[in-house]
């Protein structure tokens, strides 16, 4: 896992990409994220209200609850009247970002410090790759690891792009139950995709030397999907890098909320019926081919898979069902105690703190999620749906240098939480 250091011509040629390419894209220039405080019902109220009602306003972290945190992203059109309005209600705000499109020029230009190709063995791990990098290191990896690796294509996407995923199997014949790990379903959450091939990449490298490693192929085989929506993620790097959903196109609006499209209890609740918002829930339940060619390979392999994890970002949560309801599960005790578990030992490794509890009670409801499918439809005792880092400085602009980190924590919590389901299946 070597970061080759980049040579001059290297920064040259990247600085003249940024430049020459940012005037074909969606531009955030005075755009602003504030950071809303609602301490009661009716400022609570007032502020859903004036998300609703509102124009040029896109949702970070939804409203939830009294004395839970808003981030919004405003345009410079609405930035001043909503602050007005928030000020006369007594709402408490301040800005997190100042200027979203100097964000995304910070970090564009912290990537293009770092080689963003492969060369020989080497790939680098401290850096945001585009699609195209990460297919060919799934390719990559499947034929280093031969035989304990192999490929599989889920479905191609609305726009024709493979979803690939690699299977990681121990050669032993001991008969050993699965476990799915998948990001990238939110396009513009990088850190995801990110943080699940520094794990998957850890692993192999080090599943010889590295007994925990080697445990954890002992315990399960493995199924990883570092990209779930590969058209928008795509689309994030080609046009706009706050896209959130699909590519699909049925109407005037382009996309669907890939994690409110699952067939359970679907748009019942914070999803729209409405194309044109970011949480649209789609014309009907597994109306994307992603989500359900996903949901349709997880079916093929229901009596075997006992552990499932969608990476997400911002946050810091781990997060069990449900998202529909605030009511509490059956297996909420052991999925819970096995979140707790699992952020004990992710913070251990640097400090960072997760919070843990079921998605509806520590986030917001959310209807039509995949981890809610998981474990009501699919059986998968042991689902959670993970906010990785940050807690909002950077929200989905996290910068790279924050890559390695996150992925050290996170691989240290997952070998906790494998040892713990292994152990209460």
């Amino acid at each position: 896992m070597k970061n080759p250091m980049p040579t001059v011509w290297t920064l040259l040629v990247s600085s003249l990409f940024i430049h020459g390419f940012t005037a074909q894209r969606v531009n955030y220039n005075g755009y602003k994220v504030l950071r809303v405080l609602p301490h009661n019902e009716e400022q609570l109220t007032l502020l859903q209200d004036i998300i609703l009602k509102g124009k040029e306003i896109d949702v970070w972290r939804a409203p939830s609850a009294v004395n839970s945190t808003v981030d919004l992203n405003l345009s410079p059109n609405s930035f001043e009247n909503i602050v007005s309005e928030l000020e006369a209600s007594g709402i408490y705000s301040k800005v997190l970002i100042e200027d979203v499109q100097q964000a995304i020029y910070n970090q564009q230009l912290i990537e293009n410090k770092h080689v963003s190709v492969m060369q020989g063995d080497d790939f680098n791990y401290g850096k945001y790759h585009t699609l195209k990098e990460i297919n060919d290191w799934v390719q990559s990896m499947a034929m280093k690891y031969k035989p304990i690796t192999t490929i599989f294509n889920i479905a191609n996407s609305y726009e024709g792009r493979p979803i690939l995923g690699l299977k990681i199997s121990s050669q032993s014949e001991i008969e050993r139950k699965g476990f799915w790990i998948e990001g990238g379903i939110h396009a513009r959450e990088w850190i995801a995709p990110a943080t699940v091939i520094y794990m998957v990449g850890y692993i192999l490298d080090h599943y010889k030397s590295d007994p925990e490693m080697n445990s954890l192929l002992d315990m399960f085989d493995w199924y990883i999907v570092p990209v779930v929506n590969p058209d928008g993620y795509e689309y994030t790097w080609s046009k706009d890098r706050m896209w959130r959903k699909t590519r699909s196109r049925r109407g005037a609006c382009i996309g669907v909320d890939p994690n409110r499209n699952w067939d359970m209890e679907w748009c019942k609740s914070e999803a729209s019926k409405d194309p044109c918002t970011d949480v649209y829930c789609g014309p009907y339940a597994f109306s994307e081919v992603e989500v359900k060619g996903v949901a349709d390979y997880i079916m093929t392999q229901t009596k075997n898979i006992t552990g499932f994890i969608d990476f997400h970002s911002y946050s810091q949560l781990w997060m069990t069902p449900w998202g529909y309801t605030k009511e509490l599960p059956p297996d909420f005790k052991q999925q819970d105690e096995g979140a707790m578990k699992t952020c004990a030992a992710l913070q251990r490794v640097s400090g960072t703190k997760y919070k843990h509890g079921s998605i509806a009670n520590i986030i917001y409801k959310a209807s039509g999620s995949s981890a809610d499918w998981t474990y009501a439809k699919a059986g998968i005792k042991y689902s959670y749906a993970v906010e990785l880092r940050d807690t909002g400085k950077y929200g989905f602009l996290l910068p790279s240098d924050q890559i390695i980190s996150s992925g050290e924590e996170t691989l240290r919590g997952l070998v906790a939480l494998a040892k713990f389901i292994y152990n209460n299946k």
